[in-house]
């Protein structure tokens, strides 16, 4: 059976559900379809993205409470007159304000990292949990009653049964969208958000914007649940909008699958249905009232966070059939036309320069007074012992980190103040001395980030499907880039099960990916063996002829002495010898200070 049939069979059982089931059930799986829709939005937000928000149910409280305010006040303000208190004019008018907040609170708190950032969720929860219960016009904290049912092509919402098929059709729609976006450019770049900002800003990514998206994302979700929960209930309060609330909206995204759109529904169910089992049956066993169904369920999602931290999702996808796992894979058609490429500079022109470079990091000097240049068609490699300022050097070239003095020009440009993917759209592509991808994203999806500065289809055309032809000539120039390296048989290996030296020759494919007209790359052939290291002298000597500039800081003597143009020796965060191969190896100095002294 392929997953495909598998969707169906379920979503069939989905819509005869309500024919054969009772009220109480169906009302059940309103609830979960609900609270799915939030947990939608933490998968991107918390999941993917690596952003943990406590705060998702104060989004919700404001798709409730604006579809409220517009339907039960009988003398709204002149500008929303027209609206007739229409709960479909209340569900825009929710969307518009809970998108305006979203893009206010995003601004201001995600930017904050590590345990900041959450706090910084549960303070805005808070304050727009307390803003519900004090606002006069909208019940205190009594609430708002008497809101009308829905009602959708001449059909009165007005039962369980009824709205049930709107809310899973929404659930449905939300995840398709999410699914779509995900597998896509704009997908790699917010994957890239979890571990990986700083190569992602390297390859031309906006990682702020990413967070900002799925920020924004997950809050409009969370406002269409709260909607629909106002329309169904027909009565709000703030309660359901606390900080309690949004803690069990992770619960469901940590007990589903925190990284899975399908463990979105997989954990809003299982939490649902448990802690109404708990509800009914602990009372019997305990005697009396009391909430022992909070216990005993934060004893069981402790007990499942050591067993499988990753959620039950991922549990169930390693049981099934390999061809169903490798059915996700986009196939790569090869009549999809070649991204356009840049015209390199030619021959001998000088395209990066450093001048009179210095960096200092409090007291400590790690680059003095460095000076170099590198022309388009040559190698040029920057060597020195363990400390000599080598990774400082590489970083300010590029742009990842600032001089303290001293100038480097790109292209006869200044890159003072500009960012390294600011730098990566000019035309430069690195590589990382520490291996930095994606472990669990394909071989294929971590070189195409390369290519993410070459597209400009956007989140709309990737929610909605529309960019699949952009999308295959992206993925088209990854494959090509994996199989000029040696890799194209690991299109669709995750990227972590490969060696370290195949992750080093992948990281130069995603360099390549982005077209560059000069290539830094940082110790590329470590971890390499003898014939790898062959085949990228071979790569490199090609890249060369066809006139790419390359940069390259490596330990390995002969690989370099057999392939560099021009070598640059630092010691002590100073140049103390340029020149042909030849020249650097009988250099008194450099013999000294690097080679291990003179004869």
């Amino acid at each position: 059976m392929k997953s495909r049939n598998l969707i169906i069979i379920v979503l069939v059982i989905l819509a005869i559900a309500p024919q054969v089931l009772p009220t109480f059930q169906i009302t059940l799986l309103n609830y979960i379809g609900l609270y799915a829709l939030v947990v939608l939005g933490l998968v991107l937000l918390t999941g993917v993205g690596g952003m943990t928000s406590f705060g998702q149910a104060a989004f919700v409280g404001l798709g409730a409470y604006s579809s409220a305010y517009l339907t039960t006040t009988e003398q709204l303000p002149s500008w929303l007159a027209w609206s007739a208190g229409s709960p479909w004019v209340g569900l825009l008018i929710g969307l518009l304000l809970t998108a305006a907040v979203a893009l206010f609170l995003g601004a201001l708190t995600l930017k904050l990292s590590g345990h900041y950032l959450p706090l910084g969720t549960i303070a805005w929860g808070i304050s727009l949990y307390y803003l519900f219960g004090t606002m006069s016009s909208m019940g205190g904290y009594t609430g708002i009653s008497g809101l009308p049912s829905l009602s959708l092509f001449g059909v009165l919402l007005d039962k369980g049964e009824k709205i049930y098929y709107l809310i899973w059709a929404i659930l449905m729609v939300a995840v398709w969208i999410t699914s779509n976006l995900l597998n896509s450019r704009e997908g790699r770049a917010i994957r890239a958000l979890k571990g990986g900002q700083l190569m992602a800003e390297s390859m031309g990514v906006n990682t702020f914007r990413s967070k900002m998206v799925i920020f924004l994302i997950s809050a409009l979700f969370a406002a269409i649940s709260g909607w629909l929960y106002a329309h169904t209930q027909r009565f709000v309060n703030p309660t359901p909008f606390g900080l309690s609330m949004g803690i069990d909206y992770l619960f469901m995204a940590l007990v589903g699958g925190v990284g899975s759109v399908w463990g979105a529904l997989l954990g809003a169910g299982i939490l649902t249905m448990l802690k109404q089992w708990l509800q009914d049956w602990l009372p019997l066993v305990m005697g009396g009232n009391g909430q022992y169904e909070a216990i005993v369920l934060g004893l069981l999602i402790i007990f499942m966070m050591q067993r499988s931290p990753g959620g039950i999702w991922p549990l169930l996808v390693k049981l099934a059939p390999a061809s169903w796992r490798n059915q996700n894979h986009i196939k790569i058609t090869s009549s999809a036309a070649e991204l356009p490429r840049r015209d390199l500079p030619q021959k001998g022109k000088l395209i990066l320069e450093a001048c009179n470079v210095t960096r200092r990091f409090g007291g400590l000097v790690a680059n003095n007074q460095m000076n170099l240049k590198l022309h388009a068609g040559e190698v040029l490699a920057l060597i020195g012992p363990n400390g000599a300022g080598k990774s400082t050097m590489f970083n300010q070239l590029s742009a990842v980190d600032t001089p303290s003095d001293g100038e480097i020009l790109f292209l006869n440009q200044s890159l003072k103040g500009k960012s390294s993917r600011q730098v990566a759209h000019m035309g430069m592509s690195r590589t990382f001395q520490h291996v930095k991808l994606l472990a669990t994203m394909t071989v294929l999806e971590n070189v195409a980030l390369g290519a993410h500065l070459r597209g400009n289809k956007g989140i709309i055309s990737s929610a909605l499907h529309i960019e699949r032809e952009e999308e295959q000539r992206l993925l088209q120039e990854a494959q090509y880039q994996l199989e000029r390296v040696g890799l194209g048989e690991h299109l669709y290996t995750e990227a972590g099960s490969l060696s370290l030296g195949q992750q080093r020759i992948l990281e130069i494919a995603r360099a390549l990916c982005a077209d560059p007209c000069v290539l830094l790359l940082d110790e590329p052939a470590a971890g390499l063996r003898h014939k790898e290291k062959q085949a990228l002298a071979e790569l490199l000597k090609k890249l060369r002829q066809e006139g790419l500039a390359i940069l390259l800081v490596e330990h390995d003597m002969d690989f370099v002495m057999n392939l560099a143009d021009r070598i640059v020796v630092m010691e002590f965060g100073e140049k103390i010898a340029e020149g042909l191969p030849e020249e650097v190896q009988s250099n008194p100095a450099v013999l000294e200070a690097y080679l291990g002294g003179a004869e």
